[in-house]
C-alpha cells in the first residue's frame, strides 16, 4: 500500500449569505473529491491543539501526526530548513513577511503577492542596509521571507499579519511577554520601523506604485522560535520513504524534519494561478518509488485571506480537477493501491479572511475497502461519516491504521 495526502490549505469555510448560505465547499462542482468521498470514509477533524493559535504550521504538524506542543518551535525555524538556512544554539529564526502599509494600517499580509524576484532584491537590500552580526534576513518565496537573530528571545508576542488587515500596525508591534523579550522585542521594531525608511522609494517599490500595485514597504517578523527537535516519520511510522511537494517554505520545512525528500515544481507559486498540472504529475512520479506523499496547495487560504469567494469556489474546482482527477486516475491504473486522503489544515472562511479553530473535512478513500454513507465531500456532509470527530495525531493513526 502506497499514501497520498492532498491537502487543500484554508479550502473549508463557513455559509456565505451570497452563496444561499452554503460554503464554497458546497457550490464548487468537484466531482473527483465527491467520488472519494462516495468511494472513501469521511469524519472531521480539530487540527488546531488547545491553548495554540490556528496557524497553518500547527495544523500541519498535527495532520502528519506530531505532538505541537513537545516539537513546535514557530515557523521560522521550519522555513529555514526549507531554503537550506541552518538554525544553530544561540539563534531565533522568524518568519519576515514583506507587508503593504497605508496610512498607518496594514493594507495586507502579502505586499499586493509580490514576485519572488521582486522580493528577493528587496531582502538582499535589506540584508546591505539593516544586516549585521547579530540580524540575517535570507530570501524565501514572494512575500514570505527568514529573518535569524542571535541570541534572540523568543518570549515575546508577535501578531501574524494576515489576522490583522486594516488595523493600525503601531497597534500590533510586537511586545515581550516577561523581562527576558524587552530587548528582542525593541530591536525587531526598530527593524520594522527602519525598514519603512529603506523601502518606501526602492525602486522596485516606485516601479510597483507606477503599474498600479501594492507597495512592499514594510517588514513584519513573527513566530520566533529555536531549532526544532523532531522525529522522522520513518521514526514514527515504519515509512521507508516520503516526498513532500509545496510551494509554501513551511510545508517544505515541516517536511524537511519530518525526514520528507522536497520536489520542487516550476512554476508552483501559492496562488490560484499555480502549476496544478506539475504539482500533480511530481506526485505521480514520488508515488512509483515512494511511501508517502504529502501534497500541499495553498491556493484557497490566499483566497480566503482575499475575502474573494468567487475566487476560492474556483481553487476548489482547480485542486479537482487538476490535482485529484489526474493522480486518481493514474494511480487506479497500477497493481500496487494507493489510500488517498483529501482535507485541508484549517477553514479560512472569506468573511473572516484569517484562520479559524474549527473542525475541517476529511475523506480517505482505500482501494478495497467498504465506504460509509457520506456521497459529498463538504463541511457538513462529513459530519455523518464513519469516523465521527478525530483530533490531530488520530487523523494520521488512522490514515496509516496504526
Amino acid at each position: 500500500m502506497k499514501y497520498i495526502i492532498i491537502l487543500g490549505d484554508g479550502m473549508s469555510d463557513e455559509p456565505i449569505p451570497e452563496l444561499g448560505n452554503k460554503t464554497p465547499l458546497q457550490v464548487a462542482q468537484k466531482p473527483y473529491i465527491d467520488k472519494l468521498a462516495a468511494l472513501g470514509r469521511s469524519g472531521m477533524l480539530y487540527t488546531i491543539p488547545e491553548g495554540f493559535e490556528p496557524g497553518s504550521e500547527i495544523a500541519n504538524l498535527s495532520v502528519l501526526g506530531y505532538d505541537v506542543a513537545k516539537v513546535f518551535e514557530g515557523r521560522g525555524s521550519l522555513e529555514a530548513a526549507s531554503i537550506g538556512v541552518d538554525v544553530v544554539e544561540g539563534e531565533m529564526a522568524m518568519r519576515c513577511n514583506l507587508i503593504c502599509i497605508e496610512n498607518g494600517q496594514i493594507k495586507n499580509h502579502s505586499a499586493g503577492h509580490i514576485t519572488s524576484e521582486e522580493a528577493k532584491e528587496l531582502i538582499h537590500f535589506l540584508q546591505k542596509e539593516l544586516g549585521d552580526e547579530i540580524v540575517s534576513f535570507f530570501a524565501g518565496v514572494a512575500y514570505r521571507h527568514l529573518i535569524k537573530i542571535k541570541e534572540g528571545n523568543k518570549n515575546i508576542h508577535c501578531t501574524p499579519p494576515h489576522d490583522v488587515p486594516g488595523t493600525a500596525f503601531r497597534d500590533v508591534l510586537v511586545k515581550a511577554t516577561d523581562v527576558s523579550g524587552e530587548k528582542t522585542a525593541q530591536l525587531l521594531n526598530d527593524l520594522i520601523m527602519r525598514s519603512q525608511k529603506f523601502l518606501e522609494n526602492h525602486p522596485v517599490n516606485l516601479k510597483r506604485a507606477a503599474e498600479d500595485k501594492d507597495k512592499a514597504n514594510s517588514i513584519w517578523p513573527w513566530s520566533p522560535g529555536y531549532k526544532p527537535a523532531m522525529q522522522t516519520m520513518r521514526e514514527l511510522y515504519g515509512l521507508k520513504s516520503g516526498t513532500v511537494i509545496s510551494a509554501v517554505d513551511l510545508v517544505r520545512g515541516i517536511g524537511v524534519y519530518a525526514g520528507l525528500k522536497t520536489r520542487l515544481v516550476e512554476g508552483a507559486t501559492g496562488l490560484y494561478n499555480t502549476n496544478y498540472e506539475g504539482k500533480a504529475q511530481a506526485a505521480i512520479e514520488a508515488l512509483k518509488t515512494d511511501d508517502f506523499v504529502f501534497l500541499h496547495v495553498e491556493a484557497s487560504d490566499e483566497a480566503g485571506h482575499e475575502g474573494d469567494v468567487n475566487l476560492k469556489i474556483k481553487t476548489i474546482e482547480y485542486l479537482d480537477q487538476r490535482i485529484v482527477k489526474p493522480i486518481f486516475e493514474e494511480v487506479s491504473k497500477w497493481n500496487e493501491p494507493v489510500t488517498i486522503a483529501v482535507l485541508p489544515d484549517h477553514p479560512t472562511p472569506c468573511a473572516k479572511r484569517t484562520h479559524t479553530a474549527d473542525a475541517v473535512p476529511f475523506t480517505i478513500y482505500r482501494p478495497g475497502e467498504a465506504g460509509d454513507k457520506v456521497q459529498i465531500y463538504d463541511e457538513f456532509s462529513c459530519q455523518l461519516g464513519d469516523y465521527g470527530v478525530l483530533r490531530e495525531k488520530e487523523f494520521i493513526h488512522a490514515f496509516f491504521k496504526k
